[in-house]
This record gives C-alpha cells, sequence and structure tokens, in this order.
C-alpha cells in the first residue's frame, strides 16, 4: 500500500435480537430457536463473520444469560447491548450506538430472526458503499406484499421506504419491499439514526426512514436485490418449518455437489457444521446431528441417527443405528441393524452385525462384536470404560461390566457376564453350567394335563 492510498474500510455488523416472539408459544427467545442444529440467532453471528464483520454488537433483551451465552458461543468478542424498550428498529439500532464511533468503517444492520440471509448476500449488501452510496437497502419484489414495508422509487432513484400502516392506497400497491436490512456507511450512519424520528401511526423510531433522511441530504441510496425467500423472517413454528425446510434444501445441494449420493434427498436431514465426504453413499431417512463428519467412501443405511461421530474412510453402518457422544469409527469398520454407540471408538474393521450396545468402550481392530452384547457402563452413579483388544471375538448376548479389559485375540463365550479382565488369547466362560434331566417335559407335561382335566377345563 502506499503513502496515500486508504486502508481498506472495516465492516461492522450491529444484529438486532430483541424481543420475546411470543408469536412462537415458547419460553425460550425467538432467535435462540435451533434450525439445522443452530440457533437463528447463531446462522446470522456465522453470516455476518464469513462477511468479514471486525465488530460485532448485538442488542439483546436484558437479563438473558441464554442469548449472552450464545452470542459468547458463536461470535467470541462481540458486544452485547441491552435494549429495555422497545421503541422501532432506529431506536434499537442506537443501543449499540459506541461501535458507530468509526467514520470509515462500513455497517451492515442485521436481525436474529433472519437466519436465511447468506454471507454472500451481506457482500453484496456492502458492495455499493465502496462505489459511493451512502445507504443500501435489501428489497425484493413480492406478487403478495401485504404486511411489508414499500420501497419507494422514482426511476432508478429510491426516495423512500413506507411501512405499510403509513401508506396510501398508490403506495400499498408497490411491489418492491424492505427486506429490512440495511448498509451505511459509517461517516453518516450515526447522524441520519440520530435524526430519525416516531411520526407515524405506531410511534416507533423507524429505522427505514433513514433512506427518506439521506435523500432530503442529497446522499445516494441503492437498492440491493434479494430472493423473498431468503429474506424471510421467522416469527412463529409454521416459518420456522419453513426456514428449517430452506436451510436443508441448500444443505442437501452442497453435499450432492460435493460428491456424496443422497439416495432420497427430501428423507434426510443435515446439520448446519456436517461433512460428507466424496462417495459417501446416504440411503433414506437418516438424520445428522451436530458435530458429524463422514469420510470418502462411507455408506450410511436407512434409519441412521448421527451427532458428534466421525467416520472414517469406508466405514459402513446401519440401517437403524445410532451413534453419539464423540463416536468413532476407524477405516473399514461395519456396524449393522440395531447398534448404538455411546463416546466409543471402533477400530479398523472391527464389527458389530446387529443388536449392540457399546458405551465408553475403546475397540481394537478387526475385533467381532456379537449380537446381543452390552457394555454395562454405568454402576448409577459413574460411568467406565471398557478396552477390547485387537482381533477379539465376543460371543453374543454377552455383558461386559466395566471397568474392564478384553485381551488382544481373547475370546468371550456367548452368554457370558464378564467381570474380570481376560487376559490376551485367552477365553472367558461366565455362565451357569448346563444340567440336563432326561424325560422331565415329558413328566411335566402329563402331570399338567392331568391337572387341567381334573379342572374340567378343556
Amino acid at each position: 500500500m502506499t503513502p496515500s492510498a486508504k486502508p481498506p474500510r472495516s465492516l461492522t455488523a450491529i444484529v438486532l435480537a430483541a424481543g420475546k416472539g411470543t408469536r412462537m408459544r415458547s419460553d425460550l427467545p425467538k432467535v435462540l430457536h435451533r434450525i439445522a442444529g443452530r440457533t437463528m440467532l447463531g446462522h446470522v453471528l456465522a453470516a455476518v463473520q464469513a462477511a468479514g464483520a471486525g465488530r460485532i454488537a448485538v442488542v439483546a433483551e436484558p437479563g438473558r444469560e441464554d442469548v449472552a451465552a450464545e452470542i459468547a458461543r458463536q461470535a467470541p468478542g462481540a458486544q452485547v447491548f441491552p435494549q429495555a424498550e422497545r421503541l422501532g428498529t432506529a431506536h434499537a439500532v442506537l443501543a449499540a450506538r459506541a461501535v458507530l464511533d468509526a467514520p470509515d468503517d462500513d455497517v451492515v444492520i442485521a436481525f436474529g430472526d433472519t437466519p436465511l440471509i447468506s454471507a454472500e448476500t451481506f457482500l453484496r449488501l456492502r458492495a455499493p458503499l465502496a462505489e459511493g452510496a451512502t445507504v443500501a437497502v435489501l428489497a425484493f419484489e413480492s406478487p403478495a406484499p401485504a404486511g411489508y414495508g414499500r420501497v419507494l422509487t422514482e426511476g432508478d432513484c429510491v426516495l423512500a421506504i413506507r411501512e405499510e400502516k403509513d401508506a396510501s392506497p398508490a403506495e400499498r400497491a408497490v411491489t418492491l419491499c424492505n427486506a429490512g436490512l440495511m448498509a451505511l456507511s459509517g461517516r453518516h450512519a450515526l447522524a441520519l439514526l440520530t435524526r430519525i424520528g416516531n411520526d407515524n401511526a405506531a410511534g416507533e423510531y423507524y429505522l427505514p426512514d433513514a433512506v427518506a433522511l439521506a435523500v432530503a441530504e442529497g446522499l445516494s441510496v441503492t437498492v440491493v436485490p434479494v430472493d423473498e425467500a431468503e429474506a424471510q423472517g421467522v416469527n412463529d413454528r409454521v416459518q420456522l418449518s419453513i426456514a428449517e425446510a430452506a436451510i436443508q434444501a441448500r444443505l442437501r445441494r452442497s453435499a450432492m455437489l460435493g460428491g456424496a449420493t443422497l439416495i432420497a434427498p427430501e428423507t434426510v436431514f443435515l446439520s448446519h457444521d456436517t461433512i460428507l465426504g466424496r462417495d459417501v453413499v446416504v440411503e433414506p431417512h437418516v438424520v445428522f446431528g451436530p458435530g458429524v463428519r463422514v469420510a470418502d467412501g462411507c455408506t450410511v443405511r436407512a434409519f441412521a441417527h448421527l451427532t458428534e461421530t466421525s467416520l472414517e474412510a469406508s466405514v459402513r453402518i446401519g440401517p437403524f443405528v445410532r451413534l453419539r457422544g464423540h463416536a468413532v469409527l476407524e477405516t473399514g469398520a461395519e456396524l449393522g441393524n440395531f447398534v448404538e454407540l455411546k463416546n466409543a471408538r471402533m477400530g479398523a474393521g472391527a464389527k458389530a452385525a446387529h443388536l449392540t450396545y457399546l458405551g465408553d468402550a475403546e475397540i481394537g481392530a478387526r475385533a467381532n462384536i456379537g449380537a446381543g452384547t452390552i457394555t454395562c457402563n454405568y454402576d448409577g452413579v459413574l460411568k467406565h470404560r471398557t478396552t477390547i483388544g485387537a482381533g477379539a471375538f465376543i460371543g453374543s448376548n454377552s455383558a461386559l461390566v466395566a471397568p474392564v479389559t478384553i485381551g488382544e485375540g481373547a475370546y468371550v463365550a456367548s452368554g457370558s457376564v464378564i467381570t474380570d479382565a481376560v487376559p490376551d488369547g485367552a477365553m472367558a466362560i461366565a455362565r451357569g453350567r448346563q444340567a440336563v434331566k432326561p424325560g422331565w417335559a415329558a413328566e411335566k407335561r402329563a402331570a399338567l394335563l392331568a391337572e387341567k382335566a381334573r379342572r374340567g377345563k378343556t
């Protein structure tokens, strides 16, 4: 950079997250409701960070420790500003006026209940400021504009944004609608915001009124188009489900374009952070919760449910499996139907074909776990770990009472309850000795039939 060149402008993001969201019919703040495993507020904070926001301010309801904790998780370093009174969107932005002290910054204003806005859209919204615009407004065309503020234009010039309740019949016929989000030049942001009044039907301080104020001063205002679907806010559970469907469609498309096969995409549900490698095959009705990574060449069969799980290359699981609590399957491991892993690691090539629970366990490479095996990992107070060595064979219907170690190449006989360590290469049998009584069954059956006849029953 030459001495005379201007430094690149920084980006400040102000996210409005106050409001109880009474239409959600929930004790949980609206912005903490989840979509694809992440809160709506988390989606917005992730997007503004991906768009390059160096400073982030979140305006929230006072005393909401849950909201503050979510902000700290999703955007460490973000500042939280309380809005005790809700007197309109401009009033909310001014609650964070402390971050409007950098005239060389660009400012974007976002909402914690519009989770579908992408980082790319925030970048497009900001872009006109670099070309000299003072205000950039995100807007969409709608065939049914009722309920939205209208963006009033004359030719290519933006004149104002009018809330519907303040609009004339002619203005209500306008189909260009305000999406709510706005970008402002840091040089003019505070001056415009502090001049906004509340002379309107609701008696509130409207952020969109910054447009008319800027126009009156001869400042440049531009409209940035966006699809109506992306701009949708969430105010109730129905809209929450619509947003979930939209984000799932994005995630599925991204996974398939990345090289994964989703046999019935509409039945597969992904988390915001799901990673699917190349040549992964996902059968119908699979749910990926947060924290799942699936490496190349894996097969996830129908009705699997995974959270906090890592599958290494060429793993095959399912159908009807549940993996959770930091489960790891190393290369080539296999799980069959009705198997659950919790906080367990399966070594390379290890197998558990069916009807098995493995919790708090370390299973060595090429070990075989028979049907009906369980690790008894909980004593009512504490969790304990089971270690199964490489190449071990665990017979069907065995219970391994942790803490316990099964050595490499060891064999546990079917139906055993193992409470002590089994050395490498040994076999353990822990069950009652079988006794056979010849003729007992026939004698017992005859006695029962005689008793039945005596009682006169057929």
